[in-house]
């Protein structure tokens, strides 16, 4: 893009069609339906066997629900995800069902099942007769998950429930198949950062760290951002904006303080200065307009005043001559002797004598006749006027009498040359002074950087927490040395936060000043942050299609709760709701008669 200046896309997204009834069943057994259940974005598809799945997922949209207006009354119902189109109309209408990451709302949870189901040809009457694969938070609060199981066995009847993390997935995803290796999962998706250890295959859920910032609180702080800075286009500086911005032009600095000291360089400023062009209209900009142009538009401009004079007058005109009229009628009343009707007439009008009749009627004529003069004299100068086509500027003491009835001339001021008229200049192109295209430019220069860096500093928007790279050293330092060495070697990044160019580099810097001397580390971003946890779930889905010991069935919901869950390498640690023991009512008896008992002996004793 010529001089760094980059157009907005403001893309809106098309309704998803709805797609034609998906494969029933691989041999004996159904297949498997897979549902990436993000904060950010729902990615829902097959889990087809053979060698091409094909594109999957075939189902992507934002988590997002509103209700239409007039839903209550009968219109238009709740629309979800890719058919809200443009989000930025409807922003303060949205709904999520998640709180932070965790899903907490079951109705608009089930609007967004709902919607799945349907776009995927899936008939949710009666019941979805297909397992399915979900991903969910890490370190799941067990009711939000009786609730999920609540949903899916009785709201859709399911046959069986498989739960998984999706960071878990996008790692297994990414390493060789059925390999049980250790390392640090470093997850950043939209609402919150995770730092995960994985020992031999499984997750250490007593070591895992959540940090609760993410994707929306930079989008929010480049929006604060760039509103302190352009105050002027506060509007035009939406969440959706700042989300193309954070997608396609921020990026991780390596050094964050010596990136800041570049920016300060005049010549890197602009070299490296994003110039995002925000919409306009260019009607505002400067006429090129011949004099003969405006001197014909100054004449339209008075033929329109003067006509609209006309009309006052005239509307004027007809309402004092139906008041004269009438008061002539009085008149006449008491001329024909008629006085009871007369003096009826007299109230009517709240006038308390005929004098004073006489004397409204001699100034309404008075005045009916000098309209009538004035309307004469202005069709007669609009004549000439019409006729005289000589474009030199209207002499101002013909127009006034036209003119007096106008409420403010300076109004109409600019419509007359203060120039007397002379030798006519050459016609000259006006060249618009103010260029309108630059003052709708968003100089985006250290916020491409500022934005992302809340992750490793979440004090620049002042949060109390630590950052990744604080994390990530707490939690080495509760492992002996010789584990660290393991983790170390197997850091992998994923999540749609993390896709940032930069990223990388940065973690490797930053495990380079926390580890020993000469200490060895390897750091690895997942083929594709943002589709490999669904990649992941389908393909244990597939491994695991007859394996009864990770999927939860029906039977199993009904006997242990909702919140049941069975392990697996890919899964939560489950772990079961622990009441405390009631005391039954016989041995709460025996204890109340001991200590009564005890209390009366203990009185003797003092007596």
């Amino acid at each position: 893009m010529a001089a760094n200046v980059f157009p907005f896309r403001d893309a809106r997204s098309a309704p998803d069609p709805v797609l034609e009834a998906g494969p029933v069943a691989h041999g004996l057994l159904p297949v498997p339906l897979v549902l990436d259940n993000g904060s950010f974005q729902v990615r829902a598809g097959w889990a087809c066997p053979g060698q091409d799945p094909g594109p999957e997922p075939r189902l992507q949209f934002r988590a997002v629900c509103a209700r239409g207006r007039g839903g209550a009354r009968g219109g238009s119902g709740p629309q979800v995800g890719n058919a809200l189109g443009s989000l930025e109309p409807l922003r303060w209408m949205l709904r999520s069902p998640f709180d932070r990451n965790v899903p907490v709302n079951l109705e608009l949870q089930e609007l967004l099942l709902d919607y799945s189901f349907q776009h995927l040809g899936v008939s949710s009457q009666g019941c979805v007769d297909h397992p399915i694969v979900l991903t969910e938070a890490v370190c799941n609060p067990l009711y939000s998950r009786q609730m999920m199981s609540e949903l899916l066995f009785e709201c859709y009847g399911i046959p069986k429930v498989a739960y998984g993390i999706d960071s878990l997935f996008s790692f297994y995803h990414n390493k060789p198949k059925n390999s049980m290796c250790s390392g640090l999962i470093i997850s950043s998706g939209y609402q919150c950062t995770h730092v995960l250890p994985i020992l031999e295959g499984r997750l250490d859920a007593k070591n895992c760290k959540r940090i609760n910032l993410g994707g929306s609180q930079a989008a929010g702080y480049l929006q604060r951002l760039l509103q302190l800075k352009y105050p002027g286009h506060l509007a035009a500086i939406t969440l959706s904006r700042m989300e193309e911005i954070l997608h396609e032009h921020s990026y991780i600095a390596e050094d964050y303080v010596e990136e800041l000291h570049k920016w300060r360089c005049p010549d890197y400023y602009e070299n490296n200065v994003h110039k995002m062009q925000l919409p306009f209209s260019s009607k505002l900009l400067g006429s090129t307009l011949t004099s003969e142009e405006k001197q014909e538009r100054r004449q339209q401009q008075l033929r329109r005043l003067q006509e609209l004079n006309a009309r006052r007058r005239e509307e004027k005109l007809q309402l004092d001559q139906e008041r004269l009229d009438r008061l002539l009628y009085v008149q006449e009343l008491l001329e024909d002797g008629q006085m009871d009707q007369f003096h009826k007439a007299l109230i009517e009008l709240n006038m308390d004598s005929p004098e004073e009749l006489q004397s409204y009627i001699q100034k309404l004529s008075s005045a009916v006749e000098q309209a009538k003069q004035k309307i004469l004299q202005a069709e007669v100068n609009l004549e000439v006027d019409v006729v005289d086509s000589k474009p030199e500027t209207p002499d101002l003491e013909q127009l006034e009498p036209s003119l007096e009835d106008v409420e403010s001339m300076n109004d109409f001021d600019p419509l007359f040359s203060e120039e007397t008229p002379g030798v006519e200049k050459p016609v000259t192109t006006v060249q618009p002074v103010f260029n309108l295209a630059a003052y709708h430019q968003l100089f985006v220069g250290t916020e491409r950087i500022r934005a992302p860096e809340i992750i490793f500093q979440p004090s620049l928007i002042g949060e109390e927490q630590a950052g990744i790279a604080e994390t990530l050293q707490y939690i080495l330092d509760r492992y002996p040395k010789d584990v660290q060495e393991t983790l170390v070697q197997n850091v992998f990044l994923t999540g749609g936060n993390t896709m940032y160019p930069g990223m990388k580099a940065r973690m490797e810097k930053e495990l380079l000043e926390m580890r020993p001397f000469q200490s060895s580390f390897q750091v690895q971003l997942a083929s594709n942050p943002v589709l490999d946890a669904w990649y992941g779930a389908r393909d244990w889905a597939l491994d695991h299609l007859d394996d009864n010991e990770v999927w939860i069935t029906r039977k199993e919901y009904e006997e242990k709760g909702g919140e049941y869950l069975k392990e697996h390498r890919a899964s939560n640690i489950y772990v079961p709701i622990r009441l405390p023991k009631q005391a039954s009512r016989s041995s709460d008896a025996q204890a109340s008669s001991k200590g009564s008992a005890a209390g009366g002996g203990g009185a003797g004793e003092q007596a």
